[in-house]
């Protein structure tokens, strides 16, 4: 397997973990009868912002996956994998572990740096395809 396709399946695990670090405390925190409802209402009290942190890390999470997804596709499907898309590609993971902490803690403006250091290795393997 390719660096970047181990990165993808990294980053997919990424995602589950990510999950699981926003499930636990939500599930405690608003109970497991709203949680597992069809969640017609609002909830009758409100998560904690850390949890409400980790949902919005993992929701945009799927942002960032998608447009990686298709960086990786692309460089593995024409066939440009090099060691520039490799360590961008390693460098949008690591960019999205690190993001989740910062959020969770609020961490402004360092939040926003580390997002965009996996957009910009995102765009530039997007790039060095077309080059």
């Amino acid at each position: 397997m390719t660096p970047e396709l181990t990165v993808l399946t990294l980053a997919a695990i990424l995602q589950i973990v990510q999950f699981a670090l926003y499930a636990v405390p939500a599930n405690k925190e608003l109970g497991m009868g709203y949680t597992m409802s069809p969640r017609d209402r609002d909830p009758s009290r409100p998560m904690s912002e850390q949890t409400a942190r980790l949902g919005r890390a993992f929701d945009n999470h799927f942002q960032g996956l998608i447009l990686f997804t298709i960086a990786v596709g692309v460089i593995q499907m024409s066939g440009q994998n090099s060691g520039f898309t490799a360590f961008c590609a390693w460098v949008y993971l690591i960019a999205r572990a690190a993001y989740i902490p910062a959020y969770a803690k609020g961490l402004v403006p360092t939040r926003s740096y580390i997002w965009v250091a996996g957009l910009l290795a995102t765009t530039l393997m997007l790039l060095a395809a077309l080059i």
